[in-house]
């Protein structure tokens, strides 16, 4: 088979096609029937956690282990309902893991709602199906490409007719069980963020959360579900003779996963009751982005909402604003705000990314642009060590050939408030795609958070920039001091360079 990429003359040929083909025709939002959250159902285990703890009340997931133990377990005593929100699914050891026990519970009569964004689908779409098959399960996804393809690049050209809405991306991550009790947070449903994957894992955090303030979690789930730009898989994935049944895709993904919480009811109970005695009562506040009333397309109706509220949290900070951001890229907004805290005494300490932790470099290339300005306005930066010597704390061991990346996302305000989500500090975050988190007013959360990162901006784990008297600034460790941005070769160190000159910023 001729090889298109050696031929420029038909390369360019087929991209001309596709352009052409993109403007033929584009998706039309999509009218359906209004359906809602179930009401919080009623069960002895919840019954049993309200009695102990009747307030709302977090719990920190800190680390991929317990993060899967828990997500499988709150799923596992689901008796009326799950709703699932993600960016990204991928069908490997924790997907699997995760997408059986949806089905045990769609098994024992649980109504399943299943929503994800349409960007890394490319693969799945036989996988979705089979799914959607089972009677109790219904499948949905957002914003979706009209035209579809398993090649990524190629999906995009071919829909490039429709790049303004297609830039658009839902983001937000969420797990809702009986309207009682949800998890939220910066994790994708993939090995890497749990710690389990054989080459690179992320450092991540969410939260379990329960009582009456879930059902406003609920809400915001019912509000993308009925979204005009939600459709139902059958709509948007062709038909396949690849498809399974119910049973042969049971049959299927039960030998394939690693992760089997293997608990009576009676353990299960005890967990929960276990951890609930640990919590303390915690209020918090639901920031999120609205799904576009018309259209993503429309730049007056892109989301806003979340980067307004952190904005005007930033400006009421009193004494410190600790920022954790896989991905930071500062708006002029942000960075204003920044300036400002700054101006007013508040200590500023932020934790992202280095050249060599970063998967995405394109966005640190951004980044990096940005460095010098926000060490002279005097914040205190740090960036993650890809062999950062405490990273056994978020993989499994051994250790040695595995790297560490970033992915939380996460701010503390003064010593009483927290913010835990899916956002990043960055534009797509902050003004293309769609985002969710808490803001908890307590200080046991804010301590106890604060605890947790210790480890994080030890020089163990990050380097330190530190400004220098003639205006450089210089990378620090616990054993070596660089006058240049750590990089794993020369040619990184060129590439970002060639990226960062390349006029995307607003797009990443």
């Amino acid at each position: 088979m001729m090889n298109i990429k050696k031929h420029p003359t038909i390369w360019g040929a087929l991209i001309s096609i596709t352009i052409m083909l993109s403007g033929c025709s584009t998706l039309r939002p999509l009218q359906k029937q209004e359906e809602v959250a179930l009401p919080p159902a009623e069960s002895p285990l919840w019954s049993t956690i309200a009695k102990i703890q009747e307030n709302d009340w977090i719990h920190i997931l800190n680390a991929g282990h317990e993060a899967i133990e828990w997500r499988l377990r709150v799923i596992d005593s689901a008796t009326q309902s799950i709703d699932l929100q993600t960016f990204l699914w991928e069908d490997d050891e924790i997907g699997l893991a995760v997408m059986k026990h949806l089905v045990e519970a769609a098994d024992r009569g649980v109504r399943v709602r299943l929503l994800l964004d349409d960007t890394f689908t490319t693969t799945h779409a036989e996988e979705i199906k089979s799914i959607d098959q089972h009677p109790n399960i219904d499948f949905r996804i957002y914003n979706p490409f009209k035209r579809r393809n398993d090649h990524m690049v190629m999906r995009q050209l071919m829909n490039l007719g429709e790049f303004g809405r297609l830039d658009h991306r839902m983001h937000n991550k969420s797990l809702i069980v009986d309207n009682r009790a949800a998890i939220i947070g910066g994790r994708n449903l993939a090995n890497e963020y749990f710690g389990t994957h054989e080459v690179r894992n992320f450092r991540d955090m969410e939260l379990l959360c329960a009582g009456a303030g879930v059902q406003a979690l609920s809400s915001l789930f019912d509000e993308f579900w009925n979204n005009n730009w939600t459709f139902p898989e059958s709509l948007i994935l062709e038909k396949s003779s690849d498809f399974a049944s119910t049973e042969s895709y049971n049959s299927w993904i039960k030998p394939s996963e690693i992760y089997w919480l293997n608990e009576t009811g009676e353990q299960r109970k005890q967990a929960w009751v276990s951890l609930v005695h640990e919590t303390q009562p915690a209020n918090w506040k639901l920031f999120a982005d609205e799904p576009a009333p018309v259209s993503p397309n429309a730049k007056d109706e892109l989301p806003n909402q979340f980067a307004e509220e952190l904005i005007h949290i930033i400006d009421e900070s009193r004494s410190s604003v600790t920022l954790v951001s896989a991905y930071l890229i500062p708006t002029p907004e942000l960075e204003m705000a920044v300036e400002r805290a700054e101006n007013r005494g508040v200590d500023v300490k932020i934790l992202t990314n280095s050249l060599q932790s970063n998967n995405h470099l394109a966005a640190h290339s951004a980044y990096r642009r940005h460095i010098h300005q926000l060490v002279k306005h005097g914040a205190d930066l740090h960036e993650v060590r890809v062999n950062a010597k405490d990273r056994h704390v978020y993989m499994n061991r051994p250790v040695e050939t595995k790297e560490l990346g970033l992915h939380a996302k996460l701010i503390l305000f003064d010593d009483d408030r927290t913010f835990i989500g899916s956002a990043n500090l960055d534009p797509r975050s902050l003004r293309l795609n769609t985002e969710m988190g808490l803001l908890i007013q307590s200080r046991d959360i804010n301590q106890q958070v604060r605890r947790l990162l210790e480890v994080d901006f030890d020089k163990r784990n990050a380097w330190h920039l530190e400004p220098q008297p003639d205006g450089s600034i210089q990378w620090v460790s616990d054993e070596e001091r660089l006058t240049k941005q750590p990089a794993a070769s020369a040619f990184q160190r060129l590439e970002d360079w060639f990226l960062s000159i390349l006029p995307v910023e607003g797009e990443l």
